[in-house]
């Protein structure tokens, strides 16, 4: 299949991203200091918007395809998912109990993507057209662009919820990165 960016479908870009997670997870297990943090930050950005777009865009059209009962339980385990990278987020990497809950949080991921991978994705392939799932491409990078870039459980796991608080959230989680980045760089 070919995956060039104006003929990649979602479930390329979906899974392309799990496999960028998966590295992250590795980054930062094997990293210490600056650069753990530095690869957190970046696998809880990826995480959160990942999460986010799936939420609008994916999961809709999956509960047509594989069903309620898998959409539900895909989003009740992003919903955990999300307390926990929340927790971790704000205790830090340097937090004594941050390995074994990262530990927990790397498994529970892992196998929500597998879930995904397993339930929804063959689902979204075998029902919809191609072109359909090309033009989610689009729609789930656009969510994407607007969406929180880190966790808030509050916020729920709707479409409706996302697509009302995400935006504002996303502004000041924006405004926050940049002032961390900004800092950071000014610090050295």
């Amino acid at each position: 299949m070919t995956t060039t960016q104006q003929e990649q479908d979602v479930i390329d870009l979906l899974l392309a991203q799990h496999n960028q997670v998966k590295a992250l997870f590795a980054e930062v297990k094997g990293a210490r200091g600056d650069a753990r943090r530095d690869a957190f930050q970046r696998l809880v950005r990826l995480l959160a918007v990942h999460e986010s777009a799936e939420e609008q865009v994916v999961h809709p059209v999956a509960r047509n395809d594989a069903g309620d009962a898998v959409v539900d339980a895909r989003l009740q385990e992003e919903s955990e998912a999300k307390h926990a990278l929340s927790e971790l987020y704000d205790l830090g990497v340097d937090a004594p109990e941050f390995d074994t809950k990262f530990a927990r949080l790397e498994r529970d991921v892992l196998a929500h993507a597998t879930h995904e991978e397993r339930d929804e994705f063959p689902q979204l392939r075998s029902h919809e057209d191609p072109e359909r799932l090309r033009r989610m491409t689009g729609a789930v990078r656009a969510a994407e662009s607007v969406a929180p870039t880190r966790p808030h459980p509050g916020a729920g796991e709707s479409p409706v919820g996302n697509l009302l608080l995400g935006p504002p959230v996303a502004v000041f989680d924006r405004m926050r990165d940049a002032v961390r980045d900004w800092r950071q760089a000014h610090n050295d």
